[in-house]
């Protein structure tokens, strides 16, 4: 049976950009990529009119490694006949929309080495004469077969899980009750859902209302903090999505990192555009001009029970200051609550008796001891140990060449 020198899991922004820096690092090795995707798709769920990136074009696929690569954001344009047009927008933020098509784009060139429609299911280890030699990676495709390959090396880049609050779990097939990832296609099929509710305070909360006020919805912004908060995108505080400042994170003892990750937590996570909120403020003060409320910011509440009924789900809402109860019923439920990112703790499971408990070097290959003699790296999974830009995009381009460059040395 062939062995793979290398097998991506998934096939996002971060598996892609290391094909490309294979490719022009000019160490190509026997690579395939396995996405559970039927297609290329970069948060399909999110891809809403009048949204932007949120950091600049310049952190593409391959800028910061290499500026004079084919697969940068420019070039696109250029392919595309529309640089002059995209300059006069005077921007560094292109729309999602687009940003998502010069993603696909580069996809479509690594079609030949890229397996879509298949779920990677385990990892497995492959033994011979005490050591694992190799591993063996399951995956189902959309038709429920099961398919086997060898590897010698993985790169598991498979993104973040929804993060579903407790008290929603048992409604997970409640076509009523769903999380922001899978906002457009979930809306698409509540034509009729008038009344909403969007739970969280962040970047995903605040234009999924802003989408819905646009659309004529009733909708209550739910939130257990008292207000929104902009995200700070200042250009000190943006020093901590250089690549050099992961070198200093991972220098640091795990109780200063996790400290530096707390103090910098408003660059990422609960906030939200200072622009968007903007418009959300006006919203809400044009309704206190013409007396009609149609719509609730519910700040400092809480859910504390959910009822699926035929007449729509009913949340159980409670106000942390006053601490009053109500009932509020709703045709849809977005639940905005963020990812989890331990998923491929449970993928590589098997593995666990050879590795340092899933703990990763610089190169973000997990350390295993002698008698493993596979490399496995992680994409998207080592915000403790490397800083907060571990989950975005700002690094993409040069962790690519760090774990090709690793990949290269053990060849």
């Amino acid at each position: 049976m062939h062995i793979h020198n290398l097998i991506g899991i998934g096939f996002g922004p971060s598996n892609l950009a290391l094909a490309i820096a294979l490719q022009e690092q000019g160490h190509s090795p026997d690579a395939l990529y396995l996405e559970k995707q039927a297609h290329f798709a970069w948060h399909p769920g999110m891809l809403l009119d009048g949204t932007h990136m949120q950091i600049s074009f310049l952190k593409d696929l391959a800028t910061l490694r290499n500026p004079a690569s084919r697969y940068t954001f420019l070039n696109y344009l250029h392919q595309q006949q529309r640089l002059p047009d995209f300059i006069n927008l005077k921007t560094f933020y292109p729309s999602r929309y687009e940003f998502n098509d010069y993603l696909a784009w580069a996809a479509r060139q690594f079609a030949a080495q890229t397996r879509y429609g298949e779920e990677v299911t385990a990892v497995l280890p492959v033994q011979q004469d005490g050591r694992v030699t190799h591993l063996t990676v399951v995956s189902r495709d959309s038709h429920g077969e099961q398919h086997e390959r060898l590897a010698r090396n993985i790169v598991v880049s498979i993104g973040g899980a929804a993060s579903i609050p407790e008290c929603f779990a048992p409604f997970r097939d409640d076509a009523r009750v769903f999380h922001s990832s899978a906002y457009l296609a979930s809306m698409n099929k509540l034509k009729d859902a008038r009344r909403v509710a969007v739970i969280g305070a962040g970047q995903s909360a605040a234009e999924i209302f802003m989408d819905l006020h646009g659309k004529g919805c009733h909708v209550d912004l739910v939130t257990r903090a008292r207000a929104m908060k902009p995200a700070d995108d200042s250009p000190f505080i943006n020093e901590i999505f250089n690549a050099d400042y992961t070198d200093y994170v991972f220098k640091q003892p795990p109780s200063e990192r996790a400290a530096l990750i707390e103090e910098h937590l408003n660059t990422n996570y609960a906030v939200a555009d200072t622009d968007l909120i903007e418009q959300i403020f006006r919203v809400f003060y044009q309704q206190k001009v013409l007396g009609h409320q149609h719509h609730q910011f519910l700040r400092r509440h809480e859910v504390v029970t959910v009822n699926a009924e035929a007449s729509g789900i009913q949340l159980q809402l409670k106000d942390q200051d006053s601490g009053t109860t109500f009932a509020s019923r709703y045709d849809a439920v977005i639940l905005a609550t963020g990812y989890r990112r331990q998923q491929h703790q449970k993928l590589l499971s098997a593995l666990s008796p050879w590795l340092d408990n899933m703990a990763v070097d610089r190169n973000y290959q997990l350390i295993a001891d002698e008698r493993f003699a596979p490399r496995v790296f992680l994409q998207g999974s080592c915000e403790a140990s490397h800083g907060l830009s571990d989950t975005l995009l700002s690094i993409t381009a040069i962790r690519s060449q760090e774990i090709g460059a690793a990949l290269q040395a053990a060849a």
